[in-house]
């Protein structure tokens, strides 16, 4: 059903109109890499000092002042430009391993950051300007730190085409990961041979 409805998207003049521009999919790309980059920068500064790596002078409250505006706004931008990479080959995208093993984590990482502002960060004034905050400070910014790089990871291997559907025979467990339905071989070049 899925498949269905990703490969009609994909023959939209819209999306196909995206993909083969000469310069929108490009600068889209780029604006990704870019507040992705911004986004990743804020997140690992505040996840050291969560971690009590980095800034230890610096009062946790100051760094979530200082850096939530940069990284909300990264975010924004981010998702934005990630959705119309997405529009722009939805087929691929879908069926691409490591774009569900990216929004596998990405979910992961907003559980975390929900997590994190619903049940430790209400208690930031006994543990505010320490310079190694409690266990389960650390905990939250050690898991948030670990799934951030692997989405950064996952995000930059979607580009590579090791298990693409059109790259078969492939193990049936990859076929199945992906939702590729491999095709029986053509009897005519099987007997030619």
């Amino acid at each position: 059903m899925l498949v269905g409805f990703f490969s009609w998207l994909g023959d939209t003049d819209w999306s196909s109109g995206l993909h083969g521009s000469q310069y929108a999919y490009s600068i889209i790309e780029s604006l990704h890499v870019w507040t992705l980059a911004l986004f990743f920068g804020t997140v690992a500064m505040f996840d050291l000092r969560l971690l009590g790596l980095s800034m230890r002078n610096v009062p946790v409250s100051e760094v979530v002042d200082r850096l939530l505006p940069w990284t909300i706004a990264a975010f924004a931008i981010m998702v934005i430009t990630g959705s119309l990479l997405f529009f722009a080959i939805p087929l691929r995208s879908f069926q691409n391993l490591f774009f569900r093993f990216k929004m596998i984590l990405l979910i992961a990482a907003a559980l975390n950051i929900w997590l994190f502002h619903a049940r430790v960060y209400p208690g930031i004034a006994a543990w505010d300007s320490a310079a190694v905050p409690p266990r389960r400070v650390r905990l939250a910014g050690g898991i948030s730190l670990a799934l951030w790089t692997c989405i950064v990871i996952s995000g930059r291997m979607i580009a590579y085409n090791w298990f693409d559907c059109d790259r078969q025979p492939q193990a049936d467990i990859i076929n199945f990961l992906t939702s590729c339905v491999a095709s029986a071989p053509d009897l005519a070049s099987v007997a030619g041979q």
